[in-house]
């Protein structure tokens, strides 16, 4: 394959300090799109690099990750959403899962949107429907299952389109996992906003909140010393003890026309950062005294607002794609933009997307032209390092690991290999 534009090339290094390590769910091991630290990344692309393999495969909007040796990944099979395992290593076929009947909306071709997520023997699935599965990551059986409008009368949410309220998108905020526990945005308004399950038996924990869900993953982490999960939902940004879901803070409304939430909230020290493209990109700090906490937006910023292309960051700084569809850097401190890059986006399509992931000292990026793009994670300016093109039109998370990363457009999915 040819690079589309003049590029750093040579000799492909990376760091050499042993490379493993498996991307069990969206944007990876700990949802904020780096790689761990200890596992080997390039410094520059190759000029042409190399697709160990490739398969075909039915359409899809969902990512793919990888556990335990295989590649997990949804697409359309006729009118049924379908999981899927294939080995890591050439692309054989494993075994495939019926999940759900695909859902259809006004704005692409019918089929999943939702991440699979693996977690120790097990893999789940979310369908657009709220069909939520527990399988046996060893063969597809289903251990479990559940669904959030028979199971806990969820509104089938989404853009609304007629006077009935029939959705376009459907769920497609991934699940959370967080020892033996999986989290779920379910979305009822019935104090089962999010739902705490056993993940090994489905079995019910808590339920919490009465807010709709909205299209973004709720992410677990570690904030003053606690641990929780914030959730970006349609209503509200908040987080919830892990425990038993009670709520320990939560930002004044934060309500859009469509309920259009999409990016994965990121998290710099008490500082929580989320971007629609209706409110623009907006940060929060957190307070926390004893048993109360206290919440507070510092910035909002439209000239930031991003649409469904979650950003990361590194240090202060936020890297992703600006409402120009344009590479931007924002301060996380004070909202401003850093810098502003144009040129890797066809600003005469209608929606605009591109995943980032954070390797060291620099960040990949997939383009939905199918280009990667290395370039510096440096908030001085934009330093573009090599770019190759890999794969067709996609708007697609790829999956980095053992110094591969996987991928999908429409129609293949692709193991692409970036160190010798």
């Amino acid at each position: 394959m040819k690079t589309l534009r003049a590029a750093t090339l040579g000799v492909l290094l990376f760091v050499s300090r042993g490379f493993a390590g498996d991307w069990t769910q969206w944007r990876g091991p700990e949802r904020t799109g780096h790689v761990p630290e200890g596992v080997a990344v390039p410094e520059t692309l190759p000029a042409d690099p190399k697709i160990i393999w490739h398969i075909k495969i039915g359409f899809g909007l969902s990512s793919p990750v990888v556990s335990e040796g295989k590649v997990f990944y949804s697409d359309a099979q006729g009118d049924r959403e379908t999981l899927h395992a294939v080995q890591a290593v050439d692309g054989k076929p494993l075994w495939q899962a019926d999940i759900d009947k695909v859902h259809s909306d006004s704005q692409s071709l019918p089929g999943p949107r939702c991440t699979p997520l693996a977690g120790g023997d097990r893999v789940y699935a979310q369908s657009c429907r709220g069909e939520l599965r527990c399988l046996k990551i060893s063969d597809g059986k289903e251990l479990w299952s559940v669904n959030y409008t028979t199971n806990f009368s969820a509104a089938f949410f989404g853009e609304r389109g007629n006077a009935q309220g029939a959705t376009r998108h459907g769920n497609d905020g991934s699940p959370a996992i967080d020892g033996d526990r999986l989290f779920a945005p379910v979305g009822g308004t019935n104090g089962e906003s999010v739902v705490c399950f056993e993940k090994a038996t489905g079995k019910v924990i808590w339920k919490s909140q009465n807010d709709e869900a909205s299209y973004a993953a709720p992410v677990v982490v570690t904030i003053d010393g606690t641990r929780q999960l914030v959730d970006f939902n349609a209503d509200a940004l908040l987080g919830l003890a892990l425990s038993d879901g009670k709520l320990l803070w939560r930002t004044p409304p934060l309500k859009t026309s469509f309920s259009r939430h999409v990016t994965t909230p990121v998290i710099i020290g008490e500082n929580i950062f989320v971007a629609s493209q209706e409110l623009g990109m907006m940060g929060f700090q957190l307070s926390h005294t004893g048993a109360d906490w206290g919440v507070t937006r510092s910035w909002q910023s439209k000239d930031s607002a991003m649409n469904f292309s979650s950003p990361v960051a590194v240090g202060n700084y936020l890297y992703g794609l600006g409402p120009e569809k344009n590479f931007i850097c924002v301060d996380g401190k004070t909202g401003k933009q850093a810098w502003s890059h144009a040129g890797y986006i066809n600003t005469s399509a209608g929606q605009a997307h591109a995943a980032f992931i954070v390797m060291g000292k620099n960040i990949l990026a997939l383009t939905d032209g199918g280009e990667l793009v290395l370039f510096a994670a440096d908030p001085t300016a934009f330093k573009e390092i090599s770019i190759a093109q890999v794969c067709s039109k996609n708007w697609c998370n790829p999956a980095y690991a053992d110094g591969k990363l996987y991928l999908r457009d429409a129609h293949e999915l692709y193991c692409v290999g970036l160190l010798p």
